[in-house]
């Protein structure tokens, strides 16, 4: 039996457990539902996600609640995905750059410099606009799952072990690790740079053994992951906002009755506006912990060149979208 097939059956053995009555005796059946997270606790994300947990739990008098599995300890987003997808997971959190691959029309938002900001990301993704592509996720039949709310990740930048990238040309001949998905492998290229498509779980010791010379990612993500520590170039050319998205299993989700679901979006919802506050908070704390650690933050000057250098990712991929990319261009 090929690692990943008994992997996928652990989980499905470990999904039925999940699901399972917790006394035969009581009244109403207790389900307790997998929650994972590939960021550490205390991660926003994480954070959010255990709360809404809590107000389940306190709505159901405990019939229904969440374990939350931070820092990748039910694997990568990859391999989550997939056991989300199976039903062995329930719930997830993700960045959209994982999704995009799975669920087409979600990689709108994947296009970089998209957005004029993160506030900008921010009123798609509160918008309608926010709901229809939700929507999208949920309805595409081979995804297998159910989007609840979108989570805020910043702006994500480049960081590096070599040299501070001030212009387009400091990127010539550097790896970067990006997200598995084409665009970001195509962008990276069209910078200049060498596009690795690589788990997140995988880029600390990448970083270290000198696999790749890079990653991209919010302030966060580069601090309380650790990657500060080999790599100690961080340059703001902020050229992806990817928000991240929560997912529950559909699976697991046809197996409730509508009022639970109607229970969940709505703590989802208040998740969503939860997150964000804890978001802002961190993303400063892990700039002032980067500054005292010694890493270089550079202020991009002039991001044109950045701009103009992904033309082509716009002229490949850009098409399909855009329609799509003209509301949220509009917004």
């Amino acid at each position: 039996m090929k690692r990943r097939d008994f992997i996928k059956l652990s989980a499905g053995v470990g999904a039925a457990a999940a699901l399972q009555p917790l006394s035969r005796a009581s009244a109403q059946t207790k389900s307790v539902f997998k929650a994972s997270d590939v960021q550490p606790t205390g991660y926003p994300t994480v954070a959010a996600t255990e709360n809404l947990g809590k107000k389940l739990e306190a709505a159901t008098q405990g019939r229904l609640s969440v374990q939350m599995f931070p820092s990748m300890q039910l694997g990568g987003e990859k391999e989550t995905i997939e056991q989300t997808q199976i039903g062995a997971i329930q719930m997830l959190r993700v960045s959209v750059g994982t999704v995009g691959p799975i669920v087409d029309d979600i990689n709108v938002v994947n296009m970089p410099f998209l957005f004029k900001n993160t506030a900008h990301a921010e009123k798609m993704m509160d918008g309608p606009i926010g709901q229809e592509l939700l929507d999208k996720i949920t309805a595409s039949p081979n995804a297998g799952l159910v989007a609840l709310c979108w989570m805020d990740s910043g702006a994500r930048s480049l960081y590096n072990t070599k040299r501070p990238i001030k212009t387009i040309e400091d990127l010539k001949g550097l790896k970067f690790r990006v997200i598995g998905n084409p665009i970001f492998v195509d962008m990276m290229n069209a910078l200049g740079g060498n596009g690795v498509a690589m788990g997140y779980d995988q880029v600390f010791s990448a970083l270290q053994t000198g696999v790749i010379d890079g990653a991209e990612n919010n302030p966060p993500s580069y601090v309380f992951s650790n990657h500060y520590t080999a790599a100690k170039y961080y340059s703001l050319t902020e050229h992806l906002i990817i928000p991240e998205v929560l997912l529950f299993s559909k699976k697991a989700w046809g197996a409730l009755s509508s009022d639970d679901q109607s229970l969940i979006k709505m703590f989802a919802r208040e998740a969503q506006m939860e997150e964000r506050e804890l978001w802002n908070k961190y993303e400063q704390q892990a700039m002032e912990k980067a500054k005292a650690a010694g890493c270089q933050i550079i202020e991009i000057s002039d991001k044109a060149p950045f701009q103009n250098a992904v033309k082509p990712v716009w002229d490949k991929y850009g098409p399909k979208y855009q329609d799509m990319i003209k509301r949220i261009q509009a917004i």
